[in-house]
């Protein structure tokens, strides 16, 4: 984490934003108890964390998985309501150590919802065969845009290919560490 590939051949750099390798522990440490029931998951990149936590079971009964959908729901926005300022404050905090953005999640049961989610730009270059992809997705109204037929593509590689990065990214963490175990050139 807290690292990111850069363009023009130069391969596999160290980011300008500080290590979040820690970022789990801290907000584990920082978070106020009994908001979730365990550890948050902690999901990092070079603009965002963010952190979601599994909220406290629904003890009530519901006459269809409808009712116990809308419960959750509103179990959610209640949590949201009542700890905004404080998740304020500890996101402020985290910017700071992190210089990233911060978004929340929570779950419960069936339902998860993330809070207002970080939306980068990423620019890239397309010759007209990729092109001629995205604009099929939009002419089918899959997408309203370009941007949008790209990110939706995103999505369905990285539903599809999860081993696959999961395999990728622990290769890169060897490669981290590797280079940490090198010389000092400084």
């Amino acid at each position: 984490m807290g690292r990111g590939w850069r363009g023009g051949g130069r391969g596999w750099q160290q980011a300008e934003v500080p290590s979040a390798d820690d970022a789990a522990a801290w907000f584990g440490g920082r978070l106020p108890d009994g908001w979730f029931t365990g550890a948050p998951e902690v999901t990092v990149d070079r603009e965002e964390i963010i952190v979601v936590g599994e909220l406290p079971a629904l003890t009530e009964e519901h006459a269809d998985d409808a009712a116990r959908a809308a419960a959750e729901d509103g179990r959610i926005s209640r949590f949201r309501e009542e700890t905004r300022d404080a998740r304020i404050e500890i996101a402020r905090q985290a910017e700071h150590r992190y210089q990233r953005k911060v978004a929340w999640g929570a779950k419960l049961g069936g339902t998860t919802a993330l809070f207002t989610t970080h939306s980068a730009p990423v620019m890239t270059r397309l010759r007209q065969p990729e092109r001629l992809v995205l604009d099929t997705l939009v002419d089918a109204g899959v997408a309203r845009s370009r941007s949008e037929a790209l990110a939706w593509a995103v999505r369905l590689v990285g539903e599809h290919a999860d081993s696959w990065l999961g395999d990728l990214r622990e290769a890169m963490t060897k490669v981290d560490d590797l280079r940490t175990k090198g010389p000092d050139l400084a």
